[in-house]
C-alpha cells in the first residue's frame, strides 16, 4: 500500500491516546507486523510526549501534526511542532546502565525506526522524520 494520512492534535497529554490509536492503525494498514507496529506506536508516543514537555514547556495551547506516508521503500512518520528548536546535540538517550524511570524515549525511537533525523530547514519549530524500511522480502519489519 502507498499513501498518506495525517492527524493534528492539541499538545495535551490526554490526546496522546488518539495519537497512539491512529499510529497503530496506520502502521497496520501500511503492512507492519504487530510487534513492529507496537514499537512504532510507542516511539511516536514518546516523540509527542517530548514535544509537549520540552518544545512546548507543557503548554496545552499548541498543536502537534503527525504525517504518515508509505512508499515502496518503507513507512515514514513525520512529526511537526511550532515549539522551541531542538538542539540535535542534546538528542541522545541516557545510558541504559543508569536504571531509573524515564529518559528512554530516544532509545525507543531509534530502535523502532531505521532513520531518525531532525529536518533543520523548518524555520519555526521542529520537524522529526522517522523511517522504517521494509525488509527485502517485501514484508515490513
Amino acid at each position: 500500500m502507498t499513501g498518506k494520512a495525517q492527524i493534528t492534535v492539541p499538545s495535551e497529554p490526554v490526546f496522546l491516546s488518539a495519537v497512539r490509536n491512529f499510529t497503530a492503525r496506520m502502521a497496520e494498514l501500511h503492512g507492519l507486523e504487530k510487534r513492529s507496529a507496537s514499537a512504532v506506536t510507542l516511539a511516536v508516543d514518546e516523540a509527542c510526549t517530548n514535544i509537549i514537555k520540552y518544545a512546548y514547556g507543557g503548554s496545552a495551547a499548541k498543536k502537534i501534526t503527525i504525517k504518515y506516508t508509505t512508499t515502496a521503500r518503507g513507512f515514514q512518520v513525520t512529526i511537526e511542532d511550532d515549539g522551541a528548536k531542538c538542539r540535535t546535540s542534546q538528542l541522545k538517550g541516557r545510558s541504559l546502565l543508569d536504571v531509573r524511570p524515564g529518559g528512554l524515549g530516544v532509545h525507543f525511537i531509534k530502535r523502532a525506526f531505521d532513520v531518525c533525523e531532525i529536518d533543520n530547514r523548518k524555520k519555526n519549530g521542529n520537524r522529526l522524520r522517522l523511517i522504517r524500511y521494509h525488509k527485502k522480502t517485501g514484508r515490513a519489519k
